[in-house]
């Protein structure tokens, strides 16, 4: 960002990151045949070779080595990899499920809700304030939750675990403040042996999916390390370059995409329930956006004010 402008290729990158995010599930669908379990595993094993070779391409493997130094120092850091391992492992998981089980619109609803529950743990953690423009869009949030528990007859789980998961993911990021790249390959790296060890317990008991040999199928299971990569560096590209509020508004082009993949192409049920339930969620994104603009604008013109107070 040059002279107040906003940097277009910081919007690109981060616009394409959410793009492919939000197109994702029609790569899990080509492998719906093939249990959940299975494909996270691929994922994740796919992932951490994907990434190391990404490393050794950027030649980051010396500021990995030094990462692995400090946990000899900072036994916490290794305690936040193992729990953002399993965190990201469950969301993925859960995503990957819902997605296969037609349930893509609740894992749309799951990422619409991920900010306002992000923020929510930050006042529990990190002791941030809200102010009434945040505070009214979590209870108009609640609300459309509480419209689809009570019609339903059961709690949105799909969703809330998604948001939970990747929220509380999120925050062990900021915590342990690692490279996007090298987080990911320590996090990939952690749970490879029990995704290893799954996958061999699975080929010994011929219940496999790479026992059918068929050329796609293992591709695509391959594959998964490549599409869970590359939106993640775009991500990492774009945010870098643009303000907070702006990485903040196009969040919200993945869980849209999803919706709409999952009413126009897989006929997913979105009645009038999902109509007020949307409609609530959107409202209370729509305050939320607001309310972090002003405030995100607020603060850089303070931090400008005291830069030119210095000079």
């Amino acid at each position: 960002m040059n002279n107040g402008k906003v940097d277009r290729s910081g919007v690109l990158f981060t616009a394409c990151s959410y793009t492919l995010w939000g197109i994702l599930p029609l790569y899990w669908k080509l492998l719906e045949y093939v249990q959940a379990e299975e494909i996270l595993a691929h994922r994740v094993i796919w992932s951490f070779a994907f990434m190391a070779g990404i490393l050794s391409v950027q030649k980051q493997w010396p500021q990995f080595q030094q990462v692995f130094k400090q946990m000899s120092i900072k036994p916490k850091i290794i305690f936040l990899l193992v729990i953002s391992s399993l965190l990201i492992s469950i969301n993925w998981y859960v995503y990957i499920w819902a997605v296969n089980n037609d349930h893509m619109i609740d894992a749309s609803l799951g990422y619409y809700i991920n900010p306002l529950v992000s923020v929510i743990l930050g006042v529990i953690f990190l002791k941030e304030r809200l102010n009434w423009l945040q505070i009214t869009s979590f209870v108009l949030a609640g609300v459309g939750v509480l419209i689809s528990t009570i019609h339903y007859g059961k709690f949105p789980w799909v969703a809330v675990i998604l948001a939970l998961s990747f929220g509380l993911y999120g925050l062990t990021k900021k915590v342990t403040k690692l490279n996007s790249s090298i987080g990911l390959t320590y996090e990939t790296l952690v749970v490879t042996p029990i995704a290893g060890i799954y996958l061999i317990s699975i080929f010994e008991n011929k219940s496999s999916a790479i026992l059918s040999f068929d050329f796609i199928t293992i591709v695509l299971l391959m594959g998964a390390g490549i599409v869970t990569a590359i939106p993640l560096l775009l991500f990492a590209m774009g945010a870098q370059r643009i303000p907070l509020y702006m990485v903040g508004v196009l969040q919200y082009i993945a869980p849209t995409i999803t919706l709409i993949i999952g009413v126009l192409l897989y006929n997913e049920p979105f009645t009038i329930i999902e109509i007020l339930t949307f409609a609530f969620i959107w409202s209370a994104l729509f305050l939320f956006t607001i309310a972090n603009t002003k405030l995100i604008k607020r603060q850089s013109v303070k931090i400008h004010k005291k830069k030119s107070f210095q000079l």
